[in-house]
């Protein structure tokens, strides 16, 4: 076990080291210049000159580098390009919460309804409740989430207008309580979050439970007079949940930062939509702080995919 876990933290330096890297070359070559946005209408070289020095833009890309790795190694992000003097953890952290509240019911949501769904479609495959919800995973899976929030944004101003129906259609509302007036901002980004990867977990789930009741051993559990239940929960159900837990991993990667479209449709103020306002002014320090966050987020999940496949399935060791 301690093996393990010093691998997978050395791995994770070098997946850092390398997406800051990537990420802090593309922000020096990128076209435009941060400075020169920053000062607008009010541009003259003295003060150009004097804000490209205090953000350490005049040195060269070696050294620019270094420093920020430094800084990063002791937690300090760096400084925004958009508001002077703030810290880039200041903004990401009033963020944070409200991602981590829409990911965090929207992966709930995704696989409390599509594990089931797509067990309950492998045992009663190719009748028409099978066909049913494949049709309608296929279309959800299709369909951009930020193709269906604005649909529904349409479809809810079309019925206030015209039967005076009242929901909102943008916002949050206060993070991590429930009130109604909470959950009538947080009902709709939820769902529609919700939906694409719940019907990628309701055809997954399907085909890899259909693939282990295929198996030799699933026959001769049956064979052998055990009842339906415990041949599928027992026998079937532990084997097919591996590649779901490997896309679990991921899944809880991107539960702060995967819901860019979705915050930016319904304007709620979390890392994906402060992450978009980053690239429109081209706040470099807050975008390679948001790449380095998801890196993270996604070597931690895959290291929790890891330790639950040994839960699923004993013969699974950990080296």
């Amino acid at each position: 076990m301690a093996q393990f876990f010093i691998k997978r933290l050395i791995g994770l330096v070098f997946v850092l080291l390398g997406v800051t890297f990537i990420t802090f070359i593309f922000g020096f070559y990128a076209p435009g210049d941060p400075i020169t946005a920053m000062l607008g209408n009010h541009f003259n070289l003295a003060a150009y000159l004097r804000l490209k020095h205090e953000y350490g833009l005049d040195l060269p890309l070696y050294q620019q580098y270094y420093n920020y790795v430094v800084n990063l190694l002791h937690g300090n992000l760096g400084t925004s390009f958009t508001t002077q003097g703030r810290a880039v953890w200041d903004i990401l952290s009033t963020g944070v919460p409200t991602s981590l509240e829409l990911g965090f019911w929207g992966l709930l949501l995704q696989i409390l309804i599509g594990v089931p769904l797509g067990i309950l479609s492998a045992l009663k495959a190719g009748t028409w409740l099978d066909t049913l919800s494949m049709t309608s995973a296929i279309f959800l899976f299709a369909i951009p989430s930020f193709i269906l929030a604005t649909l529904f944004q349409v479809v809810i101003v079309y019925l206030h207008l015209h039967f005076g129906v009242s929901w909102p259609v943008a916002g949050w509302g206060n993070t991590w309580q429930y009130g109604w007036s909470d959950i009538q901002f947080k009902l709709a980004p939820v769902i529609i979050y919700a939906a694409t990867g719940m019907a990628y977990f309701v055809r997954l789930t399907r085909t890899s439970t259909l693939e282990v009741l295929r198996k030799d051993y699933i026959r001769t559990a049956r064979a052998k007079g055990l009842k339906e239940r415990v041949v599928i929960y027992r026998h079937s159900l532990r084997n097919a949940l591996i590649p779901i837990i490997t896309v679990l991993g991921v899944s809880l990667g991107f539960l702060v930062t995967g819901a860019f479209f979705i915050e930016t449709v319904f304007n709620i103020s979390g890392i994906g939509y402060i992450t978009i306002q980053s690239i429109t002014t081209r706040d470099y320090p807050v975008i390679q702080a948001t790449t380095v966050l998801l890196a993270s987020a996604v070597v931690l999940g895959n290291l929790i995919s890891d330790l639950l496949y040994t839960a699923v399935d004993p013969r699974i060791k950990i080296s």
